[in-house]
């Protein structure tokens, strides 16, 4: 549980830890509240004119709960994955430009903003931020950088599974399906993100444009134009997903039926030798060949010559 004020001095921004009843510090530019306690959230009352946003707020997926604009200033609220292990989990974040002011408000972490609190401690970044735009415009470039890494992530999983796909061992197959599990959802929730993202810039650049200033057109440009370049990367990977899927499946069933081919062969083979066998198990009286010293010898080459015959006629069918 934490309030961050990120105060403007002299091109850099300085962070601050806020407790509960602390004052705005001046020259505020951003501040950051996750998984406000109740004493925080009655707190925000003093940053918000309208209602105090709420986890289930944020969580609306219509269009006009997660961006609109009212006295408090601009709201946009953005859709973030993250990893948990072997799964990906999908988290909202409230953006709201509030004067000249940012307020981000989340209910969970998110590593991208633990990634530009990690730029701005260490001053990496290539731009300095000056107003509450840039930050926003960071993180969703923070975003589309960090997406375009799992894309590439998910290609060389993708490359490397490949070589599962006409295994004939179990295991191997299972691994190969957990893969594939979980590189869908994790393009779903990137295909996700992605058009989220668009929106959400396409939404800021419509409400603000009169405030842009060229370096932050340029930038928004550039978002847009990397989303758009990302998108059809995504279907290809669907595509791909699809295709070791499918063939995965196909070459497991066509082992199968090899298997199952040859046990019905087998029992087709052994049907004449056995209807042989069953018409010489009969306990009739009258059988001459019961008395045949030749008989037991005849029985058996008869039942050879007939599995041989059959198994000849399946060769020559190309059955086998």
């Amino acid at each position: 549980y934490m309030i961050r004020a990120y105060i403007l001095n002299n091109q850099t921004l300085t962070p601050k830890i806020l407790e509960a009843n602390s004052p705005i510090p001046e020259n505020t530019l951003w501040i950051d509240i996750e998984e406000p306690t109740e004493d925080e959230h009655d707190w925000m009352q003093h940053l918000f004119k309208e209602e105090v946003p709420e986890e289930d707020d944020i969580d609306e997926i219509e269009s006009s709960s997660r961006y609109y604009t009212d006295t408090d200033g601009i709201h946009i609220t953005c859709l973030f994955t993250r990893r948990k292990c072997r799964d990906t989990e999908a988290t909202n974040v409230q953006f709201t430009l509030h004067g000249n002011m940012l307020i981000t408000f989340r209910e969970s972490d998110v590593s991208i903003i633990r990634i530009l609190r990690h730029y701005l401690k260490h001053e990496i970044l290539e731009e300095p931020l000056r107003t509450n735009l840039d930050i926003f415009l960071e993180i969703q470039n923070i975003l589309i950088d960090s997406l375009s890494d799992d894309i590439e992530d998910s290609y060389t999983t993708l490359e490397q599974s490949s070589d599962n796909i006409l295994s004939d061992e179990d295991g191997k197959i299972k691994e190969l399906l957990e893969v594939l599990k979980f590189q869908e959802n994790t393009i779903s929730q990137i295909r996700q993100n992605l058009f989220d993202a668009r929106n959400a810039v396409r939404y800021l650049r419509k409400s603000t444009f009169n405030r842009l200033n060229p370096n932050q057109i340029a930038t928004i440009d550039r978002v847009l134009n990397d989303i758009e370049s990302i998108l059809p990367h995504t279907q290809f990977i669907f595509d791909k997903i699809n295709f070791q899927l499918q063939t995965a499946m196909s070459y497991t069933n066509h082992t199968q039926n090899k298997i199952i081919k040859i046990f019905s062969v087998a029992a087709v083979v052994f049907m004449p030798p056995t209807l042989i066998a069953s018409v010489y198990g009969m306990n009739f009286n009258i059988m001459p060949e019961l008395q045949w010293k030749y008989g037991y010898l005849f029985a058996i080459i008869l039942m050879f010559l007939s599995a041989l015959l059959t198994y000849i006629v399946f060769k020559y069918k190309k059955w086998l």
